[in-house]
């Protein structure tokens, strides 16, 4: 396998990505000479569309590391024949894991692409791409860029922060690990780089001044920082003529629907050149998926409560063989959007956040905001410590089969006790082995 820099600058191939790939993947100089990638207005958007295209990827937003966040929670259990999924559900997952290595390739190589606008778009000199076109390209690869570092930071800890293009083999090469605070500090850099670069617009599959205050929410929320998890939450929050919670629970994505009111940032795919592969692995051989994975009985049970579960039992069918799978995604072909960032997360944020700062009415408030839209009566958590777990549990089942579990556990300090599990280095996924052999640089988390 050849060094992570060299494959990083060819972004590895990871999928069938449409022909923008060619303005963001740096070929050997022999064949194409690096500042021919980016040089006008139209190589700049197409480069732009290749940014977008690394993040839908099957490794990244497409399945691979959204299937970290919840294999690893409480909701799923293993069906199929890939073992290395059940490393997932025991929390006992290997260095060698082939969905650990992928995730990880698939965020590089999409870091790799936003690097390559942040260094190159600002110095074309093209008149018809004035500083108006310029700015929210390069605001929406800092963006990305942010995404994709935090998803690093809460996954695997501290992570080698490259914010330059990778154009040859040696570049790169020989970075060590940042802690993690620094790495969620390089996320929070590239948050306040793209907002004021973005425009107050609304727009559901590109990043814009609103999508940044809804990623720095869950920022804050994941630093403790609960005066500013609150605040950037209601920005989203009170803009309720285009963000609200739809009724009922499936009426963001039943009946094919896509970029409702409830989406703040999904990620866009047609179904023929751009797959979402996700649906096979929760849609049962009738359907045409394989159930490689399905909701477990627990949580059958959980969301069939009318009292808990409410409306949201919708996330949950049955095949002609009565097994229950997963039924968030379910477009065949693959057009699913895959939900980034929802409105009701923003809620739930603020709830947390409030209850945190011991503003238990307001708290509450946005708590039953969630349970009314699932049908349920409002929460009787009086105290601090009783909304706390109401909200944990509302999360449980308003994200089951979205990447929000395994990291809620972790951050809040209830792997242990909910999880079982017995050592705290397994709240971080180990370091690909392969990266490792290929970048002596690099150190293991410790515990693998």
């Amino acid at each position: 396998m050849k060094r992570i820099n060299y494959l990083l600058a060819l972004s590895l191939s990871l999928s069938a990505l449409t022909s923008c790939d060619s303005f963001l993947d740096v070929e050997p100089k022999a064949s194409i000479s690096d500042e021919q990638t980016i040089y006008d207005k139209t190589s700049a958007e197409t480069a732009l569309r290749g940014v977008y295209n690394a993040l839908a990827n099957a490794n990244y937003y497409g399945t691979s590391f959204q299937s970290i966040g919840y294999l690893s929670g409480d909701n799923i259990q293993w069906t199929g024949s890939q073992s290395q999924v059940q490393e997932f559900i025991n929390h006992k997952v290997n260095a060698e894991n082939a969905t650990v290595s992928s995730a990880w390739i698939a965020i590089y190589a999409t870091i790799n692409r936003a690097n390559q606008l942040i260094a190159k778009v600002p110095a074309v000199t093209d008149p018809t791409l004035t500083d108006a076109l310029k700015n929210p390209i390069v605001g929406e690869a800092y963006f990305i860029r942010a995404l994709a570092y935090f998803d690093l930071a809460r996954t695997w800890g501290g992570v080698p922060l490259i914010t330059k293009p990778t154009a040859t083999p040696s570049d790169n090469s020989g970075i060590k690990r940042s802690s993690q605070a620094e790495t969620y500090a390089q996320v929070l850099k590239d948050l306040d780089a793209a907002e004021p670069l973005l425009a107050e617009t609304v727009n559901r599959y590109h990043a814009t001044r609103k999508t940044v205050w809804a990623l720095k929410s869950r920022y804050y929320l994941y630093q403790k920082d609960w005066a500013k998890a609150e605040e950037y939450a209601s920005k989203v929050i009170s803009d309720a003529a285009n963000y609200k919670l739809l009724t009922p629970y499936n009426a963001f994505f039943a009946n094919n629907v896509r970029g409702t009111q409830e989406s703040v940032f999904e990620i866009f795919y047609n179904g023929t050149s751009e797959i979402n592969d996700h649906r096979g692995q929760w849609q049962p051989q009738t359907n045409g998926g394989t159930r490689q994975w399905a909701p477990n009985d627990a949580f059958v049970a959980l969301a069939n409560d009318p009292a808990k579960g409410g409306n949201r039992s919708t996330l949950v069918a049955k095949d002609n063989q009565s097994r229950w799978y997963g039924n968030l995604y379910y477009r065949s072909p693959g057009s699913d959007p895959s939900y980034v960032i929802r409105i009701a997360e923003l809620y739930l944020i603020r709830a947390e956040a409030r209850t945190q700062q011991d503003k238990l009415a307001d708290a509450a408030t946005d708590l039953n905001a969630i349970r009314t839209r699932a049908g349920l009566s409002a929460s009787t958590a009086t105290t601090k410590e009783d909304i706390l777990l109401a909200i944990e549990n509302e999360r449980k089942i308003e994200f089951a089969l979205e990447p929000h579990r395994w990291f809620d556990l972790v951050r809040t300090g209830r792997a242990a006790t909910v999880l079982s599990i017995t050592d705290p280095n397994r709240y971080l996924m180990p370091i690909p082995s392969t990266q490792l052999q290929t970048d002596k640089a690099l150190e293991q988390n410790p515990g693998y």
